[in-house]
């Protein structure tokens, strides 16, 4: 089964087929190789969610397979370019645009916009000791702060409400329990605590803004939670409202 997966035939291969099902589910009922990815996967850039579709590749692997929304949920896609996507919510219209926030990604949207309402900026918890994929030697959780201390203060962004999600909080409360969020922050003295960590977190990115008149909102999210992510979407559309109006009046007191 081990050669199966370093064959090119089945690396390059776009579909999962039968042979290569029954290979997945004969490895990961191995509990030494569970152990094995629990303990190396991160050294591997291996995503996340995969042991969620290695524990299910059973169901996957049925003719009759439809994926569920928590299976959609789970994927995960690099965005390159600018993506964007129009939707209605009640009676709301949302533009929204989709960017990468790899170092790639960044040159070609940091300055394309003007005049929006609002950015949310994800930030992964899980990944505070974790590498980045193109660059080995760098912390994903100190790239995410260089890159939202740089779109905080940005000057085409000065007017638009910022929205920090802080994701991935059902990854991070089992990761931290066993590693110290001081092996990214070494002056973090909170121990292995959930709470501790987040307040700490918190601090962090809201003190990278520079601009006394601008207040950022802080969610702590599990995208995979469908009751939480509906929730937390409605307070940030209320938040984005609220942000419109307030360019309105203030534009009409100009006006004035």
């Amino acid at each position: 089964h081990v050669e199966l997966f370093t064959s090119n035939a089945t690396l390059f291969e776009q579909h999962i087929t039968p042979e290569i099902g029954k290979a997945v589910k004969h490895l990961w009922d191995d509990e030494k190789v569970k152990e094995t990815f629990k303990e190396h996967h991160l050294s591997f850039q291996i995503p996340d969610s995969a042991h969620y579709f290695f524990d299910n590749i059973d169901r996957i692997m049925k003719q009759d397979f439809k994926p569920s929304d928590t299976d959609i949920l789970h994927c995960r896609a690099r965005t390159t370019g600018i993506n964007e996507v129009t939707f209605h919510v009640e009676d709301a219209h949302f533009r929204m645009v989709d960017v990468g926030g790899q170092r790639s990604e960044r040159r070609k949207w940091i300055h394309c916009f003007q005049n929006v309402t609002g950015l949310i900026f994800f930030v992964a918890l899980s990944e505070f000791d974790q590498k980045l994929y193109e660059d080995e030697t760098v912390n994903r959780m100190h790239e995410s702060i260089m890159l939202f201390a740089e779109i905080c203060n940005c000057q085409w962004f000065k007017d638009a409400a910022l929205i920090l999600f802080l994701n991935k909080c059902d990854l991070f409360k089992e990761k931290i329990a066993v590693t110290d969020l001081n092996v990214c922050f070494p002056d973090y003295d909170g121990g292995c605590d959930y709470d501790n960590s987040i307040r700490y977190i918190k601090r962090k990115f809201i003190g990278l803004n520079q601009n006394a008149n601008k207040k950022i909102f802080v969610h702590v999210t599990c995208a995979t939670d469908t009751d939480m992510t509906k929730k937390v979407f409605s307070i940030v559309r209320e938040t984005l409202r609220e942000h419109a109006l307030d360019d309105v009046f203030n534009l009409k007191q100009l006006d004035g």
